[in-house]
């Protein structure tokens, strides 16, 4: 309900420090962000007869109100209960507002029931992965969270895996110590602003089919996702390799081959991965290997040696690295097309791609349709930080 103030209300009023103060649930509520203190109080004025209210400057203030805003429990509250979004336990819903806002690029509701429905349809049409990365305080009512969500398509028959990276700035009520609003931005669009078509064509994008065999990969996960790449921290794996022709030659691959179907010094045969690398250690590509990675089982002290002096056995110590996937017969120069176009958006983002080239392939040309081939090409990165 609204209300008028006499002229004379309208006079300096001592107060401690100034704060934009949030309608009560159900309105509308705006973040700003300052340095943000833990804790929020107001002050009281009495003119006459006791005032529950007086305004000056947008400042509002309730008689003998406090209010203590738990930020930093708030975040580690975060940081226990959102990894359960999508498995049976599930998000407190104790800790939403009944009218919580909730806005993505293509999804909107605006009570806890909405935002429990949408998460309940996303496990019914997905087999969603949620990583949390960080959680910060980023205002006096607001956090924002850092995270990872992949999700695998399993109504479609090849099931295509959906990834998305961003933030979530999560309003609180300071009246009810709560969520109140739940605002996602994706890293891979630049309209967040609900409805986005240029979320949904991200969405279809990602629909599209490539062929990955069901064999063991190195291990890795996706902190981020743009537009143009996909950022991977790679854990460490061994490696078998020998010299190479070119980024997108098959020199020496039955070589590296043979060592795994048992040509080395136990006659032991070795589980096949994928993919099969070539590596550029230099932009020339002048100097190439071919290596086949090793089963994450294996290790240096248990791996048979070579028969071949050509051949050595090493340990890639893993890092961060930019990938750039796409399909098609990978030709020489569509490879280094590739290289040259994803090292150019890692310098316009302010990355510090390294010098050389990994060369990924998932799939054997012979048996393989060219449009459903999925190829890489990463760049490792040097002093890389989510922001």
């Amino acid at each position: 309900m609204s209300k008028s103030f006499p002229n004379q209300l309208f006079r300096s009023i001592p107060t401690k420090k100034p704060i934009d103060f949030p309608p009560k649930q159900g309105g509308n509520l705006s973040f700003h962000r300052p340095q943000p203190p833990l804790r929020v109080t107001t002050t009281t004025t009495t003119e006459g007869r006791n005032l529950k209210w007086a305004v000056k400057s947008g400042v509002v203030e309730e008689e003998r109100a406090t209010v203590v805003v738990d930020v930093e429990g708030l975040v580690g509250f975060l940081y226990e209960d959102l990894p359960h979004l999508f498995d049976e336990r599930g998000i407190d819903r104790a800790m939403y507002d009944e009218r919580v806002r909730f806005r993505d690029p293509i999804t909107k509701h605006d009570t806890i029931d909405g935002y429990l429905f949408n998460i309940r349809m996303l496990k019914l049409l997905f087999r969603p992965e949620f990583h949390l990365h960080r959680a910060w305080q980023t205002g006096p009512y607001e956090i924002t969270t850092r995270w990872t969500m992949i999700m695998k398509f399993i109504i479609l028959p090849w099931k295509p895996e959906l990834v998305f990276t961003g933030i979530s700035i999560m309003g609180i009520n300071p009246q009810t110590q709560k969520f109140c609003s739940h605002v996602d931005r994706w890293d891979s669009i630049k309209n967040n602003e609900y409805f986005s078509w240029e979320g949904v064509m991200e969405v279809v994008k990602q629909l599209r089919y490539y062929k990955t065999p069901d064999l063991e990969t190195p291990k890795y996960q996706i902190l981020k996702k743009t537009v143009d790449y996909e950022v991977r921290k790679y854990a460490p794996y061994i490696i078998v390799e020998t010299k190479g022709d070119k980024l997108s030659g098959s020199a020496g691959f039955n070589d590296v081959a043979g060592y795994i179907f048992g040509k080395n010094s136990s006659t032991e045969k070795i589980a096949m991965t994928t993919p099969v690398l070539t590596q550029a250690s230099d932009h020339g590509s002048y100097n190439v290997s071919i290596q086949i990675v090793l089963p994450s089982e294996k290790n240096l002290g248990n791996l048979p040696e070579p028969n071949q002096e050509a051949l050595s056995l090493r340990k890639v110590e893993g890092g961060i690295a930019a990938v750039s996937r796409f399909s098609g017969k990978p030709t020489e120069d569509i490879v280094q097309e590739k290289e040259a176009k994803l090292r150019a958006a890692l310098l316009r983002d302010n990355l510090k791609p390294r010098e050389g080239c990994l060369f990924a392939r998932y799939n054997d040309p012979g048996r393989t349709w060219s449009f459903i081939m999925r190829n890489e090409v990463l760049l490792w990165l040097e002093d890389f930080a989510l922001d």
